[in-house]
């Protein structure tokens, strides 16, 4: 339904995105629950958030899920009361549930509510509300509970008298009228002016209708009570289950339903993006851009009155004025993209259930721990990363822990772990997925990779080299498929989607003690800090964040190991070292070290030299895709357009280090050499 024919669209809105974090803190809540660890405050919290999706969910007019979270809430109240005990079987159940109203509430932002079963979660609550069942679903309590809720399709006539002081209570009869409707397909519905006076003795503010509708639906009875859970106390109601009387015939097929009504005075609804599109944005980060906004204007009158005035005498005042306004269209800058920053709690949340849920599986004994979930990424990757991770987590589990015998036999403690973590380091945002299991098999990479071609038999390959296979698409060395991985898809994925974000994936292991996932991602997509630096002729991009410090060295720093490959020695220490007119074929570039600059780099916590030409400056640049407009380039990351209107790469720090690492040069990565890059978008 469209905002401008649902006058409640725009309510229902944020309705939703509120119940998605109530949605949130119940899962958080439940799972905690089931460890025991949940104390009296957080149960109330439970069914605080359950409540509070019922009651909106009442008042907006969805029905269904008002209906499901009153059983989900009712067994939350005997346990926060102490009249019910928590038991495994019990939380899960509960979990179950969660997992019902997020689909519910999924469905019902779509407007296709009445699409999703809960008749079985329904009954299995109420099983338990009643001392039927204790959460477990079997045979039998699904017996009980399909008989509990309904045995078919029924009619029912519902006479509904409010009492004439209801519309004091600010309570709407017709809401009531409108969620009984929405319980079937065949409704009638009659209203009653018995009790209306004379028109000189009409009160305006009483309410004098009675209403009798007429619903076939499979909902049961105490379903279709819930319909008056707000309002029964200023009313009176009957049910009749009318199924059999004979006067029904006929009923349903003259009497026009008041789905039908609605439908031809509004029209059919249209889905609803499932989607949240929106960002919750504190209110001192608002003011924040406002002050900014402020100052910024405040700086561009100062300009544009200089100018309109300007003689050479004023040129200190008009460089202090642009100086001023350059500093708050940066901090603006700077604010705006914080808006979109979000902490990566928001994807570490999903977590703890999945782990859970995952380990009871195969039967594994795992502990979850997180680190720096209140780390910001931008919000376009926080929806992007969930995935990969999903990914990574489960292999972590499936593949890198054993069980809890192999364990013990290891001599390690029956329960293995599996740590996320998030951190800042130089400008990026990292997100490690390690566990403490047997690690990968080299060997057995190796093998599967000759088998699969992916190297000779012959090639001699580095640890970190053949780890690094997993991620070629296809592999695994799983002896046995299941259904949570070995077939070979996921890693490939993981990095795909990765390097989509301009990130990068590595892996590390050590036989034994476990495996290590590091992916480093940058803050955003859009904009960076960057070195200019001169290599022939040609201007490149260097993100300031990786840059440690730049030199002119001595002829005697630079030495050759062994005649293949240079390293640079800085205050003692030996550094990889790779000339960039090398890397991208500038012929006409400075060879001589000690006529040049070398940029001292650091990327995960391993620092080598870049040999340019000369250092240009410092500039904010804006990321443009290059395989958008191009096609992919060894050691680029993108390109941008400087303020004389040049194009430049970006270089990828991460990957010219693996040049250094596996001496590749210009002959051997002859696809990089790009000429200048002016060519490219020429």
């Amino acid at each position: 339904m469209s905002h401008e024919t649902d006058p409640f669209a725009e309510f229902s809105e944020a309705f939703f995105e509120e119940a998605a974090e109530h949605v949130a803190t119940v899962e958080d809540g439940l799972l905690r629950l089931d460890a025991g660890t949940l104390g009296v405050e957080g149960m109330h919290g439970v069914f605080r958030a359950v409540h509070s999706i019922k009651g909106l969910a009442a008042t907006l007019g969805f029905g269904e899920v008002a209906a499901f979270t009153h059983e989900f809430e009712s067994v939350l109240d005997r346990l926060r009361s102490g009249t019910m005990v928590s038991t495994p079987a019990l939380a899960q159940l509960l979990l179950r549930s969660n997992d019902t109203l997020k689909t519910l509430l999924d469905a019902s932002r779509a407007g296709r509510a009445s699409s999703v079963p809960v008749a079985e979660e329904t009954a299995a609550l109420k099983a338990v509300l009643h001392g039927t069942n204790t959460g477990a679903p079997t045979a039998t309590t699904a017996a009980v509970d399909a008989t509990d809720v309904a045995t078919g399709p029924r009619q029912y006539s519902i006479r509904f008298l409010p009492r004439p002081g209801l519309f004091a209570t600010g309570q709407d009869p017709m809401l009531v009228v409108r969620e009984l409707a929405e319980l079937g397909d065949e409704v009638s519905v009659v209203c009653e002016t018995t009790r209306l006076p004379a028109i000189d003795a009409l009160d305006p503010e009483q309410c004098y209708l009675i209403w009798v509708v007429k619903v076939t639906t499979t909902a049961a009875r105490d379903v279709i009570e819930q319909a008056f859970m707000f309002i029964e106390d200023d009313c009176e109601y009957s049910l009749r289950d009318v199924t059999d009387d004979p006067s029904r015939a006929g009923v349903a097929a003259f009497a026009p339903t008041l789905k039908q009504v609605a439908a031809a005075a509004v029209g059919d609804p249209k889905p609803v993006a499932a989607e949240a599109t929106s960002i919750r944005v504190p209110t001192d980060k608002v003011d924040a851009l406002v002050d900014l906004v402020g100052e910024l204007v405040i700086s561009q009158a100062m300009v544009n009155q200089i100018a309109t005035t300007f003689d050479l005498g004023r040129l200190k005042e008009l460089q202090d004025a642009l100086a001023s306004l350059d500093r708050s269209t940066r901090d603006l800058q700077e604010r705006v993209m914080s808006v979109r920053m979000l902490p990566v709690a928001t994807v570490f949340n999903r977590f703890p259930r999945l782990v859970r849920d995952v380990s009871g599986k195969i039967g594994k004994k795992v502990r979850l721990e997180l680190q720096g979930a209140e780390t910001e990424l931008d919000k376009g990757m926080i929806e992007r990363i969930g995935d990969p991770l999903t990914h990574l987590v489960r292999n972590a589990i499936d593949h890198g822990l054993e069980t809890p015998a192999d364990r013990l036999a290891a001599g390690k403690s029956d329960t293995g772990t599996v740590m996320l973590r998030a951190f800042h380091e130089g400008g990026t945002v990292v997100i490690e997925v390690s566990d403490d299991g047997r690690g990968l098999n080299t060997g057995r990479i190796r093998e599967k990779a000759i088998t699969n071609g992916l190297i000779r038999a012959d090639e001699v390959l580095s640890d970190d080299e053949l780890h690094a296979l997993i991620f070629a698409p296809g592999f695994s060395t799983a002896a046995q498929v299941s259904d949570l991985s070995g077939r070979g898809v996921g890693m490939d994925v993981v990095k795909r989607n990765v390097e989509g974000m301009s990130g990068s994936v590595a892996v590390a292991s050590t036989p034994g003690q476990g495996s290590r996932v590091r992916i480093r991602l940058p803050l955003t997509l859009a904009i960076l800090d960057g070195l200019i630096v001169g290599v022939g002729g040609a201007s490149y991009v260097l993100p300031l964040l990786s840059v440690v410090e730049s030199l002119r060295p001595n002829p005697r720093d630079v030495r050759t190991i062994l005649g293949d490959g240079e390293v640079l020695v800085v205050r003692g220490e030996s550094l990889p070292f790779v000339r960039l007119h090398s890397v991208f074929g500038h012929p006409t570039a400075t060879t001589e070290p000690s006529q040049a600059i070398v940029v001292i780099a650091e990327t995960d916590g391993r620092r080598f030299g870049l040999m340019v030409d000369d250092v240009l400056g410092q500039q904010q640049v804006v990321i443009k895709n290059l395989e958008a407009n191009y096609r992919k380039l060894d050691g680029v990351m993108g390109a941008t357009i400087l303020g004389d209107g040049r194009v430049s790469l970006i270089c990828d720090i991460q990957e010219l280090f693996r040049f250094t690492t596996t001496r590749r040069h210009a002959a051997d990565i002859g696809a990089t050499t790009v000429g200048a890059p002016e060519d490219i978008f020429a």
